[in-house]
């Protein structure tokens, strides 16, 4: 099959076209037939060797966490899906390949298709809404009534996380630019600072949860925004303790986690914050809940733009330049 491969870690590293073989199946996967694949800053940010510690892939690595296409071929323990089905999924943690025709995914980690959507509209939802689902509900818990600020209104996770938080009833701010203003305010931000002329720390206060996504400075002066009792839920570091357990990481690299993230943990601990660091997982289950409420109309598929299966490294750089509306996807079939 055709894909396109990491050779080995260099920030900015092309990827190559190559015929691969086709993926191995296991007794619980579903061979998809890729149509569409969403790009996300996780695969430039593995291809740039950052998460090499928490996630040490093996070369020659094809990337792309989020697919949407049609089954194939099912392993005999599989019993939701049969060939001819539409689905959509994040790949986990070591079976990503996305970029790619075919991709073997565990039956656990997809769902249908939500209808009316087009692949490509499907592949921009997985990780991005997945992770706001992580973030706003299974960790945050947040509630009708509540206030919630979530950062870079206007990217990937921004824009699903802004229309989810307003479908279970909270009082949304975010940051955006003067020129997506209007793009977040159609999403249902309630409050949009302009990060280039305002200081959030100055208009925002006593909010019960914050989804940070961006740089420490960013991050401390969360701390200040949440009211006592908040929880501050990171997806962009550090990496906490309960982070390294969680993914069984060996002594040395909790131990680099446990350094990494103690001067915000520290902070949080004094003003009566619980601090949070989220490395979303794949989760069919959840993802059957996205498609519910996007089936409902409560939630739309934001994309930014399509490129061409050929054109991956420039959707990869576009992806990485940060100015993306939404989601990038590539149309691979």
């Amino acid at each position: 099959m055709k894909a396109f491969v990491l050779e080995r870690y260099g920030k900015q590293r092309a990827l190559r076209s190559a015929d691969v073989p086709d993926p191995v199946l296991r007794d619980d996967e579903v061979l998809v037939q890729v149509h569409a694949a969403g790009l996300n800053l996780l695969d430039a940010k593995i291809r740039n060797g950052e998460f090499k510690l928490i996630l040490p892939y093996r070369m020659p690595l094809v990337l792309g966490h989020d697919v949407a296409g049609v089954v194939v071929k099912t392993g005999p323990r599989v019993r939701l899906f049969k060939p001819g089905d539409e689905v959509y999924a994040r790949a986990d943690d070591f079976r990503i390949g996305t970029l790619a025709e075919l991709i073997a995914v565990k039956e656990a980690s997809l769902a249908l298709k939500p209808e009316g959507l087009t692949m490509e509209q499907a592949a921009s939802i997985p990780l991005v809404g997945l992770t706001a689902w992580q973030a706003l509900v299974e960790r945050g818990r947040l509630q009708k009534g509540q206030k919630v600020f979530i950062q870079a209104g206007s990217g990937g996770v921004g824009t699903f996380a802004i229309q989810l938080a307003k479908h279970l009833g909270a009082t949304v701010a975010t940051t955006a630019s003067a020129a997506n203003t209007g793009l977040v305010k159609g999403l249902g931000a309630d409050v949009v600072v302009d990060y280039k002329s305002q200081d959030f720390e100055q208009v925002l206060k006593n909010y019960d949860l914050v989804l940070n996504s961006q740089d420490a400075k960013t991050l401390d002066k969360s701390l200040r925004v949440l009211k006592a009792g908040g929880k501050l839920i990171s997806i962009s570091g550090p990496p906490d303790p309960a982070f390294g357990k969680e993914i069984g990481t060996p002594g040395f690299v909790k131990l680099v986690m446990r350094l990494l993230s103690s001067g915000v943990r520290r902070k949080a601990a004094a003003r009566n914050i619980d601090y949070q660091f989220l490395f979303m997982k794949a989760h069919g289950e959840q993802l059957r809940e996205i498609t519910r409420l996007i089936e409902a109309g409560a939630i739309r598929a934001v994309v930014d733009k399509v490129f061409p299966f050929e054109a991956t490294n420039e959707a990869l750089a576009y992806v990485e330049a940060g100015r993306a509306k939404g989601k990038v996807v590539v149309k691979v079939r």
